[in-house]
């Protein structure tokens, strides 16, 4: 029997990034999951705090070189990767330098959300599956983590669901206490739609929030995950509502366990 294929999309991993219960999940997770005997495979974004040198990122030319078109403009796609060695585990991270190399991460030194973090959020969906689709490896659950990742269910169930390697992917999000106030550009809808997502699938974005894009994320998404033990009163209603598979917060000692059962349960259906 073949191994259980599980691609992780996380907002924040440790140690490239400060430990947060979201950085901790994002490192601990992946190596939990691919002790059970899952394959894995990990990504974030690139963000311009994280020392190259330091973390030993390096440019996979193989798999960079690819513009995506956001808005009209070109956008380099550059896909580098480390090694956390202790979890003989490989993170990919998607980079450019319009959106990446700031040295904060995803709001300003005011705690204020980027102006473009509508489209660095895009790019980064986009970024990813279409890194997976040139590495020809078929995942049988993408697990997204933050709101960052929130486009990637919208893309693969109207954009990348016909490509062979997604047909049967079944998505999972988890919302985490990350909440901002800031709003996201009004053309953050407008912007999102790109072929095989028409203007109802992002009607929702009209509201350009950080509660409308977890709706959206939530609409597309196959189960979903409590990642923290408390987030936003509205998401969480919407989430229950929603009817699909959901687990509430789970700690340090239980959640690997807990989210590689969702997965097979999942992959079972």
């Amino acid at each position: 029997m073949e191994k259980t294929k599980v691609l992780f999309v996380s907002q924040e991993i440790t140690p490239y990034l400060p430990e947060t219960e979201m950085s901790a999940i994002g490192r601990y997770l992946p190596q939990g999951i691919q002790e059970k005997g899952k394959e894995i495979r990990t990504f974030m974004p690139r963000y311009g705090c994280i020392n190259e040198r330091r973390n030993q990122l390096h440019e996979v030319i193989r798999l960079s070189g690819m513009n995506l078109i956001i808005d009209d403009t070109d956008h380099p796609l550059i896909i580098k990767v480390a090694s956390i060695q202790a979890a003989r585990m490989q993170v990919y991270f998607i980079d450019n330098e319009d959106y990446f190399h700031r040295k904060e991460i995803l709001l300003d030194e005011n705690g204020d959300a980027f102006e473009d973090n509508d489209e660095r959020a895009i790019f980064f969906a986009r970024g990813v599956l279409e890194t997976v689709k040139k590495l020809r490896w078929a995942p049988d659950v993408v697990h997204c983590q933050g709101w960052f990742t929130g486009l990637v269910p919208l893309y693969l169930k109207k954009s990348f669901n016909e490509d062979p390697l997604f047909t049967e992917t079944k998505v999972v999000f988890s919302m985490y206490d990350d909440e901002f106030s800031t709003k996201f550009s009004s053309r953050f809808r407008e912007k999102s739609i790109i072929e095989g997502v028409s203007q109802e699938d992002v009607s929702i974005l009209e509201d350009a929030s950080y509660v409308a894009l977890h709706k959206l994320a939530i609409d597309q998404s196959d189960a979903l995950i409590m990642g923290s033990p408390q987030i936003n009163d509205e998401v969480m209603a919407y989430a229950v509502a929603s009817g699909k598979p959901f687990l509430e917060y789970k700690n340090k000692d239980e959640y690997v366990l807990a989210y590689s059962e969702l997965y097979d349960e999942l992959v079972a259906e």
